[in-house]
């Protein structure tokens, strides 16, 4: 009798071991596919949009998304940034690659030399980090700062680390750092993913000041970036190695909760930059934005009002007119402190689209920028006559302590 329930015990345990091993590799592999997905997606999308403005000529288009990517008169500085941006699509499709295991299997050679290059490109990365941001300057305050350059150390150590233990053979050593590299060297995609998935829930800038960038979450984001998924590794390992099968269940459950999350945070970035920045080269129609863009760079701001005039009254379906053109260059002339520009642009979308609430949110923004707050604060509120809804003048308007009175002129 008692023989037969030590079996009946010894069977349950080995069932529940077995299911919480089970769980446990699928919520890795579901995680694994979220990350490949994300970070292929991000590295083709990086790479679409830098390589069209680069080939158009228009370098002015990289200060969209990255703070003085292209500065005149500034050769070092410029070479720097191209680097840095050719660098991060190494990275995103090197790194994705170096977690195939089909891939270290079958193609080991071919594995040794992708990490290889990998782990130079993000030594090299983290040092032209460095530069940019306590040389050329960056968007951010100090304590963003600081947590860039602790990343970039990291970097520097786990890549010694999983060299190290490379060379001596000891590869179960060698996978564990290699892992670490790979979540630090994320971090600026792991940065994207939260701060978009923060925007999906709350719909509006929560913690920090859109204008300057600043504020307690992104302080917290520019250090969560890379511990929070340290944290989450080492736990995992941790799990895997000692825990029991409900320490293991437990684990495969938080693991999916936190790729679902993950998986949220890359559906609203994927919508909001990487799709479009993917599409941009194969659109039927023109981006009158870079052809703006470059007339503008060239022949300044007058040629450039003019040209798009123009253009829409003479080739209307050769270019995409649409009011996220216009938005777009608005917001690359803002990010270069070029507010006259900005302003005349972002004006210019206010007309053509005098009904949408976004492009009075945007001129907003430009007369807030230029420090024209009066301005600021009529467009804000034309914006939301257009769209009680708007969370975003809400939330600004209360920031300058402006009523919420809707009125029926204009933009400005």
């Amino acid at each position: 009798m008692s023989t037969s329930i030590s079996i009946a015990v010894w069977t349950n345990r080995w069932e529940l071991n077995s299911v919480a091993d089970s769980a446990l590799k699928a919520a890795t592999r579901f995680w694994f596919a979220a990350v490949v997905i994300g970070q292929v997606a991000f590295g083709l999308a990086v790479a679409s949009f830098y390589g069209r403005a680069a080939l158009r000529g228009d370098s002015l288009a990289w200060n969209r998304f990255m703070t003085h990517g292209y500065v005149p008169g500034d050769p070092v500085g410029n070479a720097v940034a191209a680097l840095h941006v050719i660098a991060a699509v190494i990275i995103m499709l090197a790194g994705a690659t170096q977690l195939v295991p089909q891939v270290r299997d079958r193609f080991p050679v071919f594995h040794r030399w992708n990490g290889r290059v990998y782990m130079l490109v993000a030594v090299t990365t983290a040092a032209a980090g460095f530069y940019m941001t306590w040389v050329r300057g960056s968007i951010g305050d100090f304590s963003q700062h600081l947590g860039g350059s602790v990343s970039a150390v990291l970097i520097w150590i786990f890549a010694a680390l999983a060299l190290r233990s490379a060379l001596a053979r000891d590869f179960k050593t060698h996978r564990r750092w290699a892992l670490r590299l790979f979540l630090v060297v994320s971090a600026a995609w792991f940065f994207r993913v939260g701060f978009f998935l923060t925007m999906l829930i709350f719909q509006r800038p929560v913690g920090f000041d859109p204008i300057t960038f600043t504020g307690p979450f992104i302080t917290f984001m520019s250090f969560a970036q890379y511990l929070v998924p340290l944290g989450i590794l080492e736990l995992y390992l941790r799990t895997r190695d000692r825990a029991d099968a409900a320490g293991r269940l437990a684990m495969a459950f938080g693991l999916g909760l936190a790729t679902v999350a993950m998986g949220a945070g890359i559906f609203g970035i994927g919508m909001f930059a990487w799709v479009p920045s993917l599409q941009a080269p194969f659109a039927q129609h023109k981006s009158i934005a870079d052809r703006l863009g470059a007339t503008l760079a060239s022949r300044g701001l007058d040629q450039a009002m003019k040209e798009y005039h123009d253009l829409k009254a003479t080739a209307p379906a050769a270019y995409n007119f649409s009011e996220g053109e216009l938005n777009t260059l608005g917001y690359e002339l803002l990010h270069t402190a070029k507010f006259a520009e900005a302003i005349a642009i972002l004006q210019l979308n206010v007309e053509a689209y005098p009904q949408s609430d976004g492009v009075y949110d945007s001129l907003a923004e430009a007369y807030l920028d230029a420090g024209d707050t009066p301005h600021a604060i009529a467009n804000y509120r034309k914006s939301l006559e257009l769209n009680p809804k708007n969370t975003n003048a809400i939330h600004m308007l209360e920031r300058l302590n402006a009523p919420h009175v809707l009125v029926g002129a204009g933009g400005f």
